[in-house]
């Protein structure tokens, strides 16, 4: 029977729990198979009065550390737990084997956030916590209470994460906002800064033509002056002269 996933914890051969018929009947699963039970709360596990009894003792919290998975499979119940053979040297190198296989197969980044990568390295280490646990529950129960604690971590780090990007994002869009409204008010200053500067020429131009025309009539003003000037000078030396020959002299 094939499992329903690949995974590096190691699971032991499938075994048919119930078959639906017409009329439903059940069998009755293995001894260690019992109700699935979550593994972040783990109760101890049940005591047994003899020595030899330690081996049960360590299946026991094995099944309460890995609750059996079951799927269907037409309308067959299958059930498979966790392996509880003993590891050896071969297993631990066989283990760092298919941990870099399945990093190569799954194309599983080597460095920054990948879930594929952590979801490998987290299968690697329920493995490293079954063989363990079947040797020394003990150890296999703290082993457990430290990978608890360990995504709990990545939990509250995700939840930082995903808080920051939300963050991020309003900010991004405040910043957006703010720069439509500063490029609006810009482009009013720019439309406002024209309209002053083609009032400004207009008024430079009337400016000039005031200027030319004044000049104008500056110099005929002058010119008028002269000429009067010169017919006063004129008239002046004419009634002189006349008033000398008029005039007896001694």
């Amino acid at each position: 029977m094939i499992p329903p996933t690949d995974s590096l914890l190691k699971y032991g051969t499938p075994v048919l729990i119930s078959k639906t018929t017409d009329k439903k009947s059940t069998k009755a699963g293995p001894s260690r198979a019992g109700p699935q039970q979550s593994s972040d709360s783990v109760p101890p596990p049940p005591k047994f009065s003899s020595t030899e009894d330690t081996w049960k003792e360590n299946e026991a919290t094995l099944d309460t550390i890995f609750p059996p998975r079951t799927w269907m499979v037409g309308k067959q119940q299958w059930l498979q737990q966790v392996s509880s053979t003993p590891c050896t040297r071969k297993d631990v190198v066989r283990l760092k084997e298919m941990l870099d296989t399945n990093i190569q197969r799954r194309q599983a980044r080597e460095t920054g956030i990948c879930p594929v990568r952590r979801e490998l390295y987290a299968q690697c280490f329920d493995e490293l916590i079954r063989q363990v646990t079947i040797n020394c529950a003990e150890r296999g129960r703290l082993l457990l209470q430290i990978r608890d604690e360990i995504n709990m971590s990545f939990a509250a780090h995700e939840t930082l994460y995903e808080s920051s990007v939300g963050f991020g994002m309003r900010k991004a869009l405040l910043a957006e906002q703010g720069k439509a409204d500063t490029e609006k008010c810009t482009a009013d200053l720019k439309t406002e800064i024209q309209d002053l500067n083609r009032q400004l020429n207009e008024e430079k131009a009337k400016c000039d033509v005031i200027e030319q025309r004044e000049a104008e009539k500056r110099q005929v003003e002058e010119k008028k002056f002269t000429e009067e000037i010169q017919f006063l000078k004129r008239t002046n030396q004419q009634l002189k002269n006349q008033l000398e020959g008029i005039t007896p002299k001694k």
